[in-house]
């Protein structure tokens, strides 16, 4: 079904009556389970533990919806420049590392980052593990053709997947604003993933959770749906492991190319000064 302003809503599967799965949340030595990088909390989880954390978010009761950032270098210079978006970053319920500068960044300061949280590798692995949960997820980002090619892809792709609807993010924030929420919330999602890129995504999300009465957990989830709809082709696994992914990226989307040059040596150059300075708060106050 095809709503105007260019909002359309899939037939959803019939929801199923389940009992609240156990998925306890991650807990650990006070401090093991956050970094802080930049001044943003990020936590520090194996990949089973999140999509049981997602899943808490999901089925505990709160009175908007949840909101699950993912950030990597580039997100972290933009809050480092910008400190409302650091607000923002910091009022989600829970923040994900993505990258390799952010595993640098932990290192840096003694700790070890347990799993690469990309959403394009955990989104996939949430919806494979959680199948038999039969959540409803909803797309919301991205020019129309492509979201509506990833919003095709996604049940092909993982059979069963409970995709109930989508809509671009090219909207007319002025008038299609209250028709945009309230497809949303009509459809019910357990999950909306918000593809609208950095800071957008995140300020969407935060300005908007309280009239998502619908939605259990809001993620931004930047271009991921660039890589449903075929525009994006993730690199080999042997250059994801070595942390050289940003390399491919850049090169299928040049236009990028100051984010990871200029941006890259900057973030660490960044992190390289806080360090710096903590030692010696550290070090004046012993």
């Amino acid at each position: 079904m095809r709503l105007s302003g260019g909002v359309r809503v899939l037939m959803a599967m019939p929801m199923r009556s389940h009992d609240e799965p156990e998925v306890p949340l991650a807990s650990g030595p006070p401090g093991a389970r956050t970094v802080e990088v930049l001044g943003v909390r990020i936590a520090n989880l194996h990949t089973i533990e999140a999509v049981a954390h997602m899943q808490k978010l999901i089925w505990t009761a709160a009175p908007h919806a949840r909101a699950l950032y993912i950030v990597n270098a580039h997100t972290l210079n933009l809050a480092c420049d910008d400190p409302s978006y650091q607000e923002v970053l910091n009022g989600a319920d829970t923040v994900f590392g993505d990258g390799t500068g952010v595993r640098w960044a932990a290192r840096w300061q003694g700790k070890k980052m347990i799993d690469n949280l990309v959403g394009t590798d955990l989104l996939p692995f949430f919806f494979v593990n959680t199948m038999e949960r039969h959540y409803r997820y909803y797309l919301l980002g991205a020019l129309p053709e492509i979201v509506a090619r990833a919003a095709e892809y996604l049940p092909r792709q993982f059979p069963g997947l409970n995709v109930v609807g989508y809509q671009h993010g090219h909207y007319d924030r002025a008038t299609e604003r209250a028709q945009v929420l309230a497809a949303i919330n009509d459809a019910r999602p357990d999950i909306l993933m918000v593809g609208m890129g950095n800071p957008i995504q995140e300020r969407w999300i935060h300005d908007h959770r309280a009239e998502l009465t619908g939605v259990k957990l809001a993620v931004g989830v930047g271009g991921l749906f660039d890589h449903w709809g075929g525009v994006l082709t993730r690199a080999p696994r042997w250059v994801r492991r070595n942390g050289f992914e940003w390399v491919q990226l850049m090169l299928q989307q040049p236009h990028k190319w100051r984010r990871y040059l200029v941006g890259n040596p900057k973030f660490m150059l960044r992190v390289a000064r806080e360090i710096q300075a903590r030692s010696r708060v550290g070090s004046v106050g012993s």
